[in-house]
């Protein structure tokens, strides 16, 4: 996967297999562009100072006073989404039922993140053929192109494109969020997700909807629970996600998935930001809730 210049966070698997089997045999994750060192400095700012105030036990006024703002901020997120599908004129026909399955995807998301006081509230979806669009690489000037035709809304809305030929052999990719909204142009902002992911679609073991959940995660601002691959470090500054120093395939249950044997626990492939399969899909922790809330209000809020 190429590092792009706008900040994307993809989850990556190649084409549709004949069999479950194979299907899992040929999955393959790449460098997905949201790794501290890609992240726009904006960002990473605001997601250091959040880890430290989140684990502040003391410390200066200053940051006991970003925990006490972290604590207090529990009201409720609500997010005008639009989903796009995006098919070539020779697929069109795999998403005669593209309105249910756009209904679908949005009872998907809310059942995710409802516990962690975010909804989405689907405000349009479409279907649009275009063969070049459909079959776009991430960064393209077909992606770029396409997003700019049809996203809607603030820099405080998502949009997500559901293409039915992705290129690039990916699932998913999503711009995270950054200090250009409201100042800049943002017509690029969003999520590109293989259409097959979504609940009922072709692309086995990853259509129960949870890819756009995942990059929806990273469009809220969340790293990889395998950030940094190691199991030291800064990780992905969120300290109730274990350390876990390679990104998960499947749902490797029995024996349990532990990829760093010297810390106690095993690896969080349950978690929402991890690369497992969709049934193995779980839930975000406390402090990724915290995390989205305090992003969301200082980049995307009102904006």
């Amino acid at each position: 996967m190429h590092k792009f210049i706008l900040l994307l966070a993809s989850l990556g698997g190649l084409a549709l297999a004949g069999n479950s089997t194979a299907q899992h045999a040929q999955l393959s994750h790449f460098d997905c562009g949201s790794q501290q060192g890609h992240a726009k400095e904006d960002l990473m700012k605001a997601i250091k100072e959040h880890h430290g105030a989140q684990t502040a036990k003391g410390g200066s006024a200053a940051a006991r006073a970003a925990r006490a703002a972290l604590l207090a901020r529990d009201g409720n997120i609500a997010i005008d989404t639009y989903l796009h599908v995006v098919t070539t004129n020779a697929n069109a026909g795999q998403y005669s039922n593209w309105q249910k399955m756009t209904t679908d995807q949005i009872a998907t998301m809310n059942k995710a993140y409802n516990p962690h006081g975010i909804s989405f509230n689907l405000k349009g979806s479409e279907l649009t053929k275009n063969d070049a669009w459909a079959s776009a690489k991430s960064d393209s000037s077909d992606i770029k192109a396409m997003k700019k035709a049809l996203r809607k809304g603030s820099y405080a809305a998502l949009n997500i494109y559901f293409h039915s030929d992705l290129g690039g052999g990916i699932l998913g990719t999503c711009t995270m969020p950054s200090g250009i909204g409201g100042t800049n142009d943002y017509s690029t902002d969003g999520c590109s997700v293989n259409a097959g992911t979504m609940p009922g679609g072709s692309q086995l073991g990853f259509n129960q909807g949870m890819t756009a959940v995942h990059e929806t995660g990273h469009w809220m601002g969340l790293l990889h629970t395998f950030e940094g691959n190691s199991c030291s470090g800064d990780g992905d500054l969120i300290d109730d996600t274990r350390a876990e120093a390679e990104s998960t395939s499947g749902c490797p249950t029995s024996p349990a998935k532990n990829s760093c044997p010297g810390l106690s626990g095993t690896d969080p492939i349950h978690n929402y930001m991890d690369y497992s399969i969709d049934s193995c899909y779980e839930d975000f922790t406390p402090m990724q809730q915290q995390r989205m809330h305090n992003l969301w209000g200082q980049f995307r809020q009102g904006k």
